[in-house]
């Protein structure tokens, strides 16, 4: 198992690692590079709605590969959809300008946000049922959470890399070329990641599949369909935050508050180590207490935070914003921590490749691209973005709704089970 998670987990980091460095570039640079005829705010938002149309291809990409998942194993889809999102990557840092090449420039970007996002929306349901299907049921929350720490790894890889070529370069030499350097560096890690992945046994649920399902995606929509809206739902809110504290705030702070770039970061940074850290023990307390639970007290929490997450940030004090995210982020964690065993839980093995990823990747739709676009938008008045805590508010209500209409999917312990006798 430790080697089974570390695997899954370098995986999700290198590939998350290749979508974060897009958002990153997109609230810093893309949008005079690729909008230059656009006003400011307009070139932020084009770069936002680039960055948002790779959600929408994760849908995609969780039917194609949770197709080839439950039909063919989890382990191939492990390595081609690292593939795939790595060479998106690398070929993202080599598009030419709108000063280059004019419209050709955003069209291509848009084209290979695309491909990012199949890749990555295959990406997460073999890398957590691969380790969620090897776990022990008792321990299923613990093991399975180790690829959702990959997602804070890989943001840090991507911003850290970010943050010292900020602190390296001027902004000129940054704009011109130094922007480039993280999409290249991805062709390096999705070497190592391949190497690492390529000798993974296959699921064991997988094998004692008798029959396999022949279209995943109509079994699933047949008989599936209302669990799928209702994880979707209920999964949304945790993208809206993530993306609010990760993407839209380093913008906000950037633009609107005239915080430095290297402050923005480091203050996000921060606050995302901690979440990475705290992943595993929250999980825990899933096994313990359940899936549930966990999932309606996170909930909770965003909905009581949001508010003063946003005054917190509207101070521009680095150490203010740090606790608003920190706060933000733990809350979020305390659901995100337990999906990965969660949602595998909710579906049959036959079918649970495509069921699991494309009710998480519809969450992504609801709550990662749109996000970063409203809450720009929302904001672009003077004073306090009230309207944006607002959005992420009713998030929150509305995944509490969809949580509380899912079932509790905890394995009994055996030996809370007591025999009947007599």
């Amino acid at each position: 198992m430790p080697r089974l998670a570390a695997a899954s987990l370098a995986g999700t980091a290198i590939e998350f690692y290749d979508f974060f460095i897009y958002g990153t570039a997109a609230a810093l640079v893309l949008g005079p590079l690729f909008f230059p005829t656009f006003s400011p705010l307009a070139g932020t938002l084009a770069a936002f709605a680039t960055f948002g149309v790779g959600f929408v291809a994760r849908p995609l990409g969780s039917v194609l590969f949770g197709h080839l998942g439950d039909r063919r194993g989890r382990r191939p889809v492990l390595v081609i959809s690292l593939l795939l999102t790595g060479l998106a990557t690398v070929a993202v840092g080599c598009v030419p300008t709108y000063d280059t090449i004019g419209v050709a420039a955003p069209l291509l970007l848009l084209v290979l946000r695309f491909v990012q996002g199949v890749g990555l929306g295959g990406e997460w349901g073999g890398a957590v049922l691969l380790t969620a299907e090897h776990a022990p049921p008792e321990r299923r929350a613990l093991w399975a959470s180790f690829p959702q720490v990959g997602p804070a790894i890989g943001f840090l890889l991507a911003n850290g890399v970010t943050l010292a070529l900020s602190a390296t370069l001027t902004e000129a030499q940054f704009a011109s070329w130094g922007w480039r350097i993280p999409f290249w560096g991805a062709g390096v890690l999705a070497l190592a990641g391949i190497a690492l992945r390529a000798s993974l046994a296959e699921s064991p649920d997988f094998l004692q599949v008798r029959e396999h399902a022949r279209v995943p995606l109509v079994e699933v929509a047949r008989g599936h369909w209302r669990l799928v809206l209702l994880t979707a739902g209920a999964l949304a809110v945790g993208y809206a935050v993530f993306y609010a504290v990760t993407t839209w705030s380093l913008s906000y702070g950037v633009e609107r508050l005239g915080v430095s770039r290297t402050v923005m970061l480091a203050c996000i940074m921060a606050a995302v180590v901690v979440k990475g850290a705290l992943t595993p023990l929250a999980a825990m307390l899933g096994d313990r207490y359940g899936r549930r639970p966990m999932c309606l007290a996170g909930c909770a929490g965003v909905a009581l935070w949001m508010f003063p997450m946003v005054a917190l940030l509207a101070t521009g004090e680095p150490f203010l914003m740090f606790l608003g995210f920190l706060v933000a982020l733990l809350a979020f964690v305390t659901m995100f921590s337990v999906v990965a065993a969660y949602l595998p839980e909710l579906y049959e093995p036959r079918v649970r490749c495509t069921g699991a990823a494309v009710g998480y990747n519809l969450a992504g739709v609801l709550g990662g691209a749109l996000t970063p676009m409203v809450a720009t938008a929302v904001a672009r008045g003077e004073g306090t973005p009230w309207g944006v805590a607002a959005y992420l508010t009713a998030m929150a209500v509305l995944s509490l709704g969809c949580f509380a209409l899912l079932p509790e999917t905890r394995p009994v312990r055996k030996e809370a089970v007591v025999p009947v006798t007599g």
